[in-house]
């Protein structure tokens, strides 16, 4: 026989009141069921807890043994259901959210914000990178959600990714300087003898420009690379170049220029990604409901459009 948290809960209650009848009341049980339930634990103890008197109750030294074991027992069994509750309940916990460059300094911040409102308890990890690197995050457990850009490829069968906006790319340049082009929009082409301004190797959107240089019959020229996406928007902000970026990157920069690609231009798919059949965390779960309703909402950064 095993000893029930119930039971304990029971012996706890007798040995404040001292008495089985006003113990029961308290219980809301009746006074028959709290001894038989008394009477079942002494037995899966082998041993009497209580000296029964006319009128109140005493405890053995058996009882006496007990005692302290089993109100650590029943306070750690209401602090884990009190853990649990909270975590449920969303009054506290964490999440853990990857998203590229570009979302971290528009899409993200209003999502973050609106969760935060609500659950002002769980804390909020957010890494930024590359898509790939998210795609590792996720892999290895260190994310719960990323936004990243949906390869061409298709993604990670170990991941489920749900595509929810669609980023245009827009030609970045100095504003105070030369157009890139002496139109309305830039045909690709045109940047042939540009020097551009380019991002690290790894980067999601270095390979995009250069695979569509390719296509469009050069190898662009680059006056600097290696950088991410702040790195990259101040080297074109000091003059050394232009540089293919997601228009809504270039929401809050003054100091630069957005020319549109003429068609059919160049777009990029972002999509919700998560470890395929994970069960997620009640946390991680709430984002994900916060990050959908915003995009379904329509408040979107100039250039997205959501899918």
């Amino acid at each position: 026989m095993t000893v029930q948290l119930q039971q304990l809960r029971y012996f706890l209650a007798v040995v404040e009141t001292r008495h089985f009848t006003q113990a029961a009341d308290i219980l809301g049980v009746s006074q028959p069921t709290l001894s038989k339930q008394i009477h079942t634990l002494e037995a899966s103890l082998g041993a009497p807890l209580f000296e029964r008197m006319r009128g109140a109750v005493t405890l053995t030294v058996a009882g006496e043994t007990l005692l302290p074991m089993a109100q650590r027992i029943v306070a750690d069994a209401d602090a884990a259901r009190e853990a649990v509750q909270d975590i449920v309940g969303l009054r506290r916990g964490e999440v853990r959210l990857g998203a590229t460059p570009s979302l971290c300094s528009s899409l993200v911040p209003a999502v973050l914000r609106t969760f935060r409102a609500d659950h002002p308890g769980v804390t909020l990890h957010v890494s930024e990178g590359s898509s790939q690197d998210l795609n590792a995050g996720l892999l290895a457990h260190t994310l719960d959600l990323a936004l990243i850009v949906a390869p061409e490829q298709g993604i990670d069968p170990a991941l489920d990714a749900t595509e929810v906006l669609r980023e245009s790319l827009v030609v970045a340049s100095v504003a105070d300087g030369p157009p890139p082009t002496v139109g309305r929009q830039l045909e690709l082409a045109e940047l042939r003898h540009t020097p551009m301004v380019m991002f690290r190797e790894g980067y999601d959107i270095r390979e995009v420009t250069l695979h569509a240089c390719e296509r469009a019959g050069f190898t662009p020229k680059f006056a600097v690379e290696g950088g991410e996406m702040d790195a990259v928007l101040a080297f074109v902000e000091a003059g050394l170049g232009v540089a293919l970026v997601p228009s809504m990157v270039l929401a809050n920069r003054p100091l630069l220029r957005a020319t549109p690609l003429a068609p059919p231009g160049m777009r990029r798919t972002i999509a919700l990604a998560q470890r395929r059949a994970a069960v997620l965390p009640h946390a991680a779960a709430a984002l994900r409901d916060v990050v959908l309703e915003h995009i379904a909402s329509g408040r979107l950064p100039y250039g997205v459009r959501a899918l």
